[in-house]
């Protein structure tokens, strides 16, 4: 209660006398959300115009349509698309089948930037390894015993409130294919990164090395991993036949969609919302981002509905190909390079619906009393106040190196990797209060940053990898 006292003193006021006035508006913002929200209707709208909306596409281009048109609708000044140059990658038809010792099908999706195999697929016997951190060796035996055959990554994901166990498993998604290929791997197969025990296989980017080789790579949905987990445990040999269409078009156009609620005093001073625009192509992106998108359009909405405006701009910006590269992310951070010293804040919003639970951040720690002022808003709706070590999201990480000050609210991931990346994620998987809730706390923090007389000075450098 210590800090939410100490609200008026550290955030200032307008005018004498308005210290309260403020206190007021920000727990009024948070109040009046929870009560309901445009923001379901918001995820409806765009999963159901647009739909699943992968880099380069003409989903893509719908998205982008639909954004612009959306943010004027709801209000939104400024409203643009600034164009940025994304790759386009297409998967094609896909399918698996275990050949022997007892052949079956299986559901599987090719991984984001894969190659696709031959007309006539590739068929190989099957190696398993228990994690990518296997691949790194450079013992000869390996690379006798993995040459000319397809590799099979059998890393089971731990579920996770905080989605810890998320970071634990990707590797095996995003270098698989690199370090087996160096080995003379035909190809890559991995067990989902992912929850569920679900026959919808989870995709999601992975890369190669500049000059390495390229072999192609799938994700066995969880339950078919175990099927051929269990005929490796036979001792038999196990064959594999693979056939994925993958393959990269080119780089097309595509787009950042900006709307802001301009400051009534400092309008060049900016407290930025992100989400990411577009999705993966097999469900309708309402998870991942849809939500996110939601969320942080709707808190601005509300915002501007105030009949006061903030001090500062708050100004939302869905973010183009996140999944595939951060296209959008770096398109941002180099057109507005000159302006990012004035963005007071930044936050993400890329975690699905769940509601928030902890809010963290990463600014000049002489300014912490002032954000603790803020993070004690949300309190009252179940939000606990974390470290100063905050990521912001994966959009953000292009304006590290301009120390742009972050909040991060995490939010219950618990069922997030059921669905993420998977033709499961749809709007019936997100719940309507989750999602005001996250309204409520991102309107509050947006305008508290925003009101502030203060600013949150320049992040320190990240400790954690981000």
């Amino acid at each position: 209660m210590r800090a939410l006292a100490l609200l008026p003193l550290l955030l200032g006021a307008a005018a004498p006398g308005s210290a309260q006035d403020f206190q007021a508006t920000a727990s009024a913002l948070r109040d009046e959300a929870l009560k309901g929200t445009r923001a379901f209707e918001i995820v409806r709208s765009i999963t159901t115009e647009v739909g699943p909306r992968s880099a380069g596409s003409a989903g893509d281009a719908r998205a982008v349509e639909w954004g612009v048109r959306t943010m004027k609708a709801l209000g939104f000044q400024n409203v643009r698309a600034e164009t940025v140059t994304v790759p386009h990658w297409d998967r094609g038809a896909e399918s698996g089948e275990i050949v022997s010792p007892w052949p079956q099908p299986v559901h599987l999706a090719a991984l984001g930037g894969s190659v696709g195999t031959p007309a006539a697929g590739i068929e190989a016997e099957v190696v398993q390894v228990p994690d990518v951190s296997a691949l790194e060796s450079t013992d000869p035996a390996l690379a006798a015993r993995v040459k000319g055959r397809i590799v099979f990554i059998d890393r089971r994901m731990e579920r996770r409130k905080n989605g810890q166990g998320y970071g634990e498993a990707v590797g095996g998604r995003s270098r698989g294919a690199a370090l087996a290929g160096k080995l003379g791997a035909a190809a890559v197969l991995i067990r989902s990164v992912g929850t569920d025990n679900n026959r919808t296989p989870h995709t999601g980017g992975m890369r190669y090395e500049d000059g390495g080789p390229r072999i192609p790579a799938a994700a066995l949905s969880n339950p078919d991993a175990d099927l051929l987990e269990g005929q490796l445990a036979s001792g038999k040999p196990v064959v594999f036949r693979l056939r994925l269409g993958a393959r990269l078009v080119g780089d097309a156009g595509s787009a950042n969609v900006i709307g802001e609620i301009p400051g009534r005093e400092k309008p060049d001073e900016v407290v930025l919302l992100g989400c990411h625009l577009d999705s993966w192509d097999l469900g309708t992106g309402a998870v991942d981002d849809g939500a996110g998108c939601a969320i942080m359009m709707e808190a601005a909405r509300r915002i501007g509905e105030l009949k006061q405006r903030p001090r500062r701009t708050v100004r939302v910006v869905l973010f183009a190909n996140e999944e595939f590269g951060l296209s959008g992310a770096r398109g941002y951070a180099e057109a507005h390079a000159k302006e990012l010293p004035k963005h007071i804040l930044a936050g993400e919003s890329d975690f699905g619906s769940g509601r928030v639970w902890q809010i963290s951040s990463r600014v000049d720690p002489g300014t912490l009393p002032a954000f603790d002022a803020i993070a004690a808003l949300l309190a009252p709706i179940g939000v606990e106040r974390g470290d100063n070590e905050a990521g912001g999201g994966a959009d953000l990480s292009p304006m590290i190196p301009a120390r742009v000050p972050v909040a991060g609210l995490y939010q219950d991931g618990t069922e997030y990797f059921d669905w993420h990346h998977t033709s499961n994620d749809t709007l019936d998987k997100i719940d309507p209060k989750d999602l005001d809730q996250n309204v409520a706390a991102w309107a509050a923090v947006a305008y508290g940053a925003a009101e502030m007389q203060g600013d949150f000075g320049r992040a320190p450098e990240p400790t954690r990898g981000e």
